[in-house]
């Protein structure tokens, strides 16, 4: 787990590192929070995560951009359903697509986020409305184990 969490999060720091570095705007936001917040006397640490919400957005967006596993792990159908209007019949192997999933223009749909495609942690500052949309750790029982670790649950880490 550990080899496999290593990779991924690797590609999500590079891609994270390549949105900042195409979109200014977003990086001197970022840098702003980091300076004003944690400041100069030391380096952003696990604790300090807690109070930066931006780049939190910043790492939301990355992930529903770019999820380290696009294709989430394989599911079966225990009964027979409909998923988008084709009829599945139970024991069939489903796989859900989370790239395409955080592209598609009828999840994101809200007037203010026209273009899906396009790199707006702002998407996410709203808090807790999004986030049912993003799935790059897929859902449910069969979510990755580590999920935990790759996004550290800030709301629990405590204040330095």
């Amino acid at each position: 787990m550990i080899l496999a969490g290593t990779e991924t999060s690797a590609a999500t720091i590079e891609w994270a590192m390549s949105f900042l570095l195409n979109n200014l705007d977003v990086l001197r936001k970022t840098r702003n929070e980091i300076d004003t917040i944690i400041g100069d006397d030391h380096l952003v640490e696990e604790s300090d995560l807690s109070r930066l919400p931006y780049l939190q957005n910043v790492i939301s967006e990355t992930l529903r951009l770019f999820p380290a596993a696009p294709l989430l792990v394989p599911h079966e159908s225990s009964s027979d359903c409909i998923i988008g209007g084709y009829d599945v019949p139970r024991g069939t192997i489903v796989l859900v697509n989370a790239w395409s999933i955080h592209r598609d223009e009828k999840v994101w749909d809200e007037k203010v986020w026209d273009d899906p495609t396009s790199f707006k942690p702002e998407r996410f500052e709203s808090g807790v409305s999004e986030a049912y949309k993003l799935m790059p750790f897929g859902m449910g029982r069969r979510s990755c184990p580590e999920a935990g670790l790759a996004l550290l649950d800030c709301q629990t880490l405590p204040d330095a």
